[in-house]
């Protein structure tokens, strides 16, 4: 089972654990000694800024897929996500902070500019009043070989990942792989949470590296046989045929999903029932178009019914975990937090120039 670390920053000792939890990830992502020494040094510098500037927030740590996937490379590449969120002040200079040498604590100001130079991966947003999130990602270093290009280049995915309570293992797991032209993205919650959950969630995992080539319909029918055994999950299965330029979209269970296109977000239904245990007969499969504006959320149940996108939730910009952390940062707070395990994945198009 994926091990997620959630670590509340409230005081200087619990640096340490963020770092600490950095290198745990860090072996399990197989990275060398350089490259852990690198995610364990993001880890550090997020944390410390959380202190000083937001007056506290929480680290979540976790091995997760790139957010492209290459042809040749699925399942290979694993990295360290190192994601801090934060109910503080916000930045009023984004682009300042990010520059080496600026502070506004009296301090050497390396910290976020440290970040972005040495992660594979750095991204951030920041309101105002409202906070901010931080998502850096280290991984392996490169062995030359370019990725494929191709159409399925222009889907991203990204996702956070809250156990309940602190647990060491959340009862939520997300994936994604693709399939030639076809890039399949699955959120699973396993029912209740604690191990057992995170069992049954595991399995849905395993169970779609060998389905991404399926409907997302025929998908649920594979998964259900995988997870007979354990005690089921809801599941939400959303694939993207980059080609036909197509998002077609099962789901079993209370998974949400909501889509943003030109602006409007519309809500894509899942049947009643329990994947493993109890799914139903017959599945329903929505196809809608999808296009360079495409965003799409799924999440658990943990995240509060009442929550609500922002207009920052439909922009293709930000990577894509920065936009499931700031939904967990804008559905909960300190005084409110989240009732259960807690995932938001998110798929979106790459923005054009970034291709």
């Amino acid at each position: 089972m994926p091990r997620v670390w959630d670590v509340p920053v409230h005081d200087s000792t619990r640096v340490r654990d963020a770092r600490v939890a950095a290198e745990h990830a860090a072996v399990l992502a197989g990275l060398d000694e350089q490259r852990t020494a690198t995610a364990a040094l993001v880890a550090t510098e997020l944390a410390t800024n959380l202190l000083k500037h937001a007056g506290g927030g929480r680290v979540l740590i976790d091995v997760v897929a790139p957010t492209v996937l290459s042809a040749d490379r699925d399942g290979e590449s694993r990295l360290v996500q190192v994601a801090t969120v934060d109910h503080g002040p916000g930045i009023a200079d984004v682009s300042a902070a990010l520059r080496d040498g600026f502070s506004t604590t009296n301090s050497l100001g390396a910290g976020l500019g440290t970040c972005a130079r040495v992660a594979d991966d750095f991204d951030l947003h920041s309101g105002p009043g409202r906070g901010t999130v931080v998502v850096a990602r280290v991984g392996a270093v490169p062995d030359g070989r370019a990725a494929e290009p191709g159409p399925a280049a222009g889907v991203r995915a990204g996702a956070v990942n809250v156990p309940f309570g602190g647990d060491d293992y959340s009862g939520d797991a997300w994936s994604w792989a693709r399939a030639g032209d076809r890039v399949t993205l699955m959120l699973a919650d396993g029912l209740g949470h604690g191990p057992e959950a995170a069992r049954a969630s595991t399995a849905a995992v395993e169970a779609l590296r060998g389905s991404a080539h399926l409907a997302p319909a025929e998908a649920l029918r594979r998964l259900d046989t995988a997870l007979g055994g354990t005690r089921g999950a809801a599941v939400a299965v959303a694939q993207v045929d980059t080609r036909a330029a197509v998002l077609r979209f099962a789901g079993v269970g209370n998974i949400g999903a909501r889509l943003c296109a030109g602006g409007t977000w519309r809500h894509l239904l899942s049947r009643p029932g329990i994947v493993g245990t109890h799914r139903p007969t017959t599945l329903r499969e929505e196809e809608v178009a999808w296009a360079d504006d495409r965003v799409l959320v799924l999440h658990s149940d943990g995240l509060p019914s009442r929550w609500t996108p922002t207009p920052d939730t439909c922009s293709t910009a930000a990577d894509p975990a920065v936009t499931a952390a700031v939904t967990v940062r804008d559905a909960s707070s300190s005084a409110r937090p989240v009732r259960d395990d807690t995932a938001v994945a998110v798929l979106a198009s790459t923005p054009p120039d970034t291709r």
